[in-house]
């Protein structure tokens, strides 16, 4: 809500910048896809080797009583 009250102000001060935004959106969004994706391979993989460095220790500790 808040970024599209940001782009009615610049629709208001400066129309031309807020149509090329609008415009421009989803080919940015397009071109960030394969780094968000990365990302979220990159976090799933420490994610996994966090658990695995984990796994003797939970694995001694037993159930709880």
């Amino acid at each position: 809500m808040a970024a599209f009250l940001i782009w009615l102000l610049l629709l208001v001060f400066c129309w031309p910048i807020a149509l090329l935004a609008l415009v421009l959106y989803p080919i940015v969004w397009l071109l960030m896809l394969p780094f968000r994706l990365v990302g979220i391979t990159v976090n799933a993989v420490f994610a996994f080797l966090g658990a695995l460095l984990m796994l003797p220790a939970r694995v001694l500790r037993g159930r709880p009583a």
